[in-house]
């Protein structure tokens, strides 16, 4: 077996043909018989790694150029794109729409229950998006879990049953903390399984267009935040929060039962059990390029979800009602929509790192000098609208530019950590307004200035993370 393995000049070249070119007996050992299920997530390569003598991808090394890990990659990446691919990209697509399309949302509801629960409520209630958030992040490392022992479809088809019920009971919430469990909780949780699922399967279908593919799949965040603050508002002023809920819950429900069947791995592989050891790999966090990304991408994520959730009140400190708030985030989500996109596209022609750092320091520099002077509708329109292209490209470009660092074999314990990492992130609208209750400043400018100097910071601590990979300021990163 050896000798046939030999017979492929590299590991990564092997991986790449694994479906058309591996041996059955390359996969597992004969000895013991393995079912073949179809997990074809990240971790399926690992497991031809673990199952041949080639060298892995253990990631880039200090001493190691940005060009021979563009050699790896290259190797890796040794396979024909196949037209389902696109089919897969749909259902990812849509799994964004229902998670953190619908997390990005909750401004809308935030400024309803505001006037239900009173203005000193405000903290309490910011923690209901921050708790799902929270819990989509923190859950990585289980969502995984289950989608070893149970393969990938199972494990989104329970997530889809605890996005929908989280929705649905949400609607029947008569205190802050009923909300905790229901839409933070309960959905995070769901949320997180779906995510964690698509993001470890779409990236694999594509070489040359990854990154138009993952900035197509996470522009679903922004179509949901675009559609659902209609949907939502529109509903809760006919038929209330009730069934804002389970309308809500009913959508996404519809939304992640197709995505469950339309999303697939491309290279079927043994199913495998996973402990939480398996998958949280420390020795991942030696790589100073993955910590430089990690706190980096935490810090600037300090600043994302701020506009989103305080612009509708912000619109409403301002003399404008509740359609208008809306319509701010709402724009701002389809902007995002069309910026995840273009940040895909051009970080295919610019490099990913690059891009991604352009992109966040102008998302930056539009809460500073746009946000902190807007004062009429049409400012805000366009604050949001600037915000919304440049806030999003971490998330469009997250996966390539992980794959970039650390490799496929380590991807999932890497993307694992980076998560349960972004859930620190996700306080950033609790602390700004812990910071705004504080201060003597004007209202809303605390949330302004948080925004903008986060994003600034994360993009400086990428730029040291681009000159260690590559100390050309222009090259190709």
């Amino acid at each position: 077996m050896s000798d046939s393995i030999d017979d492929r000049t590299h590991g990564a070249t092997a991986l790449g043909n694994a479906q058309a070119a591996a041996p059955a007996d390359a996969l597992h050992d004969a000895s013991k018989p393995q079912t073949m299920s179809p997990a074809g997530t990240a971790e399926s390569i690992t497991t031809v790694y673990e199952k041949t003598d080639d060298k892995p991808l253990d990631g880039m090394d200090d001493d190691e150029t940005g060009e021979e890990l563009t050699k790896q990659i290259t190797n890796i990446d040794d396979f024909e794109e196949r037209p389902y691919g696109w089919l897969v990209v749909l259902g990812a697509f849509l799994v964004q729409v229902t998670s953190f399309g619908t997390a990005t949302s909750w401004g809308v509801m935030q400024d309803y229950y505001e006037k239900i629960f009173g203005e000193s409520q405000t903290l309490n209630l910011s923690f209901v998006g921050t708790i799902a958030l929270i819990c989509i992040n923190v859950s990585a490392p289980l969502a995984q879990i289950i989608a070893s022992l149970l393969g990938t479809r199972i494990a989104m088809a329970i997530g889809t049953i605890c996005v929908t019920m989280g929705l649905i009971t949400a609607g029947w919430a008569t205190q802050i903390w009923h909300l905790y469990l229901s839409q933070g909780v309960l959905f995070g949780f769901g949320a997180s399984i779906m995510y964690c699922s698509i993001m470890s399967i779409a990236p694999l279908w594509f070489n040359k267009r990854r990154g138009l593919a993952l900035g197509v799949v996470t522009s679903g965040s922004g179509i949901g935040g675009l559609v659902l603050p209609f949907l939502m508002t529109a509903v809760n002023a006919k038929l209330g929060p009730g069934w804002t809920y389970r309308i809500l819950g009913f959508v996404c429900f519809g939304c992640d039962v197709l995505a469950t069947i339309l999303v697939k791995p491309r290279v079927p592989v043994p199913r495998q059990r996973k402990k939480l050891s398996d998958i949280i790999q420390l020795e991942v966090l030696k790589n100073v390029n993955m910590m430089l990304f990690t706190v980096g991408s935490l810090v600037a994520l300090f600043g994302y979800f701020i506009p989103y959730f305080f612009l509708p009140s912000y619109a409403t400190y301002k003399n404008m009602d509740s359609t208008q708030g809306a319509a701010l985030v709402a724009v701002s989500s389809a902007c995002n929509f069309v910026g995840r996109i273009l940040a895909g596209f051009t970080a295919d022609y610019m490099g990913q790192l690059n891009t991604n750092i352009l992109f966040t320091a102008l998302g930056g520099l539009s809460s500073l000098l746009i946000w902190t002077f807007a004062d009429s509708y049409g400012v805000l329109m366009a604050y949001s609208a600037i915000f919304g292209i440049f806030c999003g490209s971490y998330f469009a470009l997250l996966s390539p530019i992980l794959t970039q660092i650390v490799g496929f074999k380590k991807f999932p314990t890497a993307l694992s950590i980076l998560l349960i990492g972004n859930a620190i992130s996700v306080f950033g609208p609790n602390i700004a307004s812990a910071i705004e209750s504080s201060v003597s400043s004007p209202p809303y400018f605390s949330y302004k200035m948080f925004s903008g100097a986060a994003y600034l910071l994360g993009a400086l601590i990428l730029c040291v993370l681009k000159l260690r990979i590559n100390r050309n300021v222009f090259a190709k990163v």
